[in-house]
């Protein structure tokens, strides 16, 4: 079901300036960031723990409650010292486009592809920007996670303004 018109475009100058507020202020919405993360991650560890409880017998019980208190000290890291928190995510993102950059370049080596180019490219931009992240690391922690935030709620306000359907 699609919202009204002016709902759809609330919402579209909402996050576009959440976007921009983001990218002008890449260090506080990197905190905020990892501050949300750690919530999310202690309430994931007080549920893993609440269900080691409630249904685990045996050796299941002890992983699942393992789980939870992961979760719980990750979350309580992220928590506690947001910015050293930024500097492991920052890392972390620089990691995973490395991989997936790899990935994609495997894959379009691998065997034809449709769009076999832009898969070439697409591998080839994600592992640069990944490298670079790690090499930098982590002297550019403190503003690549609100950045790519702040990018992010703007490529979403863009796909909601300019979709058809209004759906981003």
């Amino acid at each position: 079901m699609n919202a009204s018109p002016a709902l759809r475009w609330l919402a579209v100058v909402l996050l576009a300036a959440s976007g921009l507020l983001a990218i002008l202020t890449p260090f506080v919405s990197a905190v905020g960031v990892t501050i949300g993360l750690g919530a999310v991650a202690i309430v994931a560890g007080i549920g893993q723990l609440l269900r080691a409880v409630r249904d685990g017998d045996g050796g299941a019980r002890w992983f699942q409650g393992l789980g939870g208190v992961l979760y719980l000290l990750g979350g309580l890291s992220l928590f506690i010292d947001p910015v050293e928190g930024t500097l492991g995510l920052t890392l972390l993102i620089g990691l995973l486009l490395l991989f997936q950059g790899v990935v994609e370049l495997a894959a379009a080596a691998a065997r034809p592809l449709p769009a076999r180019g832009l898969v070439l490219a697409d591998g080839l931009i994600t592992a640069l920007l990944g490298g670079l992240l790690v090499a930098e690391w982590p002297s550019d922690s403190l503003w690549v996670v609100g950045t790519f935030f702040g990018v992010t709620l703007l490529i979403t306000a863009s796909r909601l303004a300019f979709s058809p359907s209004g759906e981003a």
